[in-house]
């Protein structure tokens, strides 16, 4: 079992989202406690390059496994995740 860690950049994130997507991310976090075992995850390219992503409603969960943690870097809707 993994333990989620959230970077200062997704506590921000997740403190910034609206109420019902904060209970769906929080799903989410759950699911990633099972890593590696998480259906939907993708790996990241270029400079994203040891990342991966899940998507959930048009927002985008970025996160990189640190044994034994999965660590959450950012959490932002999928229009604006990437340009950071």
């Amino acid at each position: 079992m993994a333990i989620v860690r959230l970077a200062v950049d997704a506590t921000e994130d997740f403190d910034a989202l609206p109420p019902t997507m904060r209970a769906r991310v929080l799903g989410v976090f759950q699911l990633l406690q099972q890593w590696p075992k998480v259906s939907g995850a993708k790996p990241l390219r270029g400079d994203w390059a040891g990342h991966y992503r899940i998507p959930t409603r048009g927002w985008r969960i970025i996160f990189q496994v640190v044994a034994p943690a999965v660590i959450v870097v950012r959490i932002k809707h999928r229009s604006q995740v990437y340009e950071e």
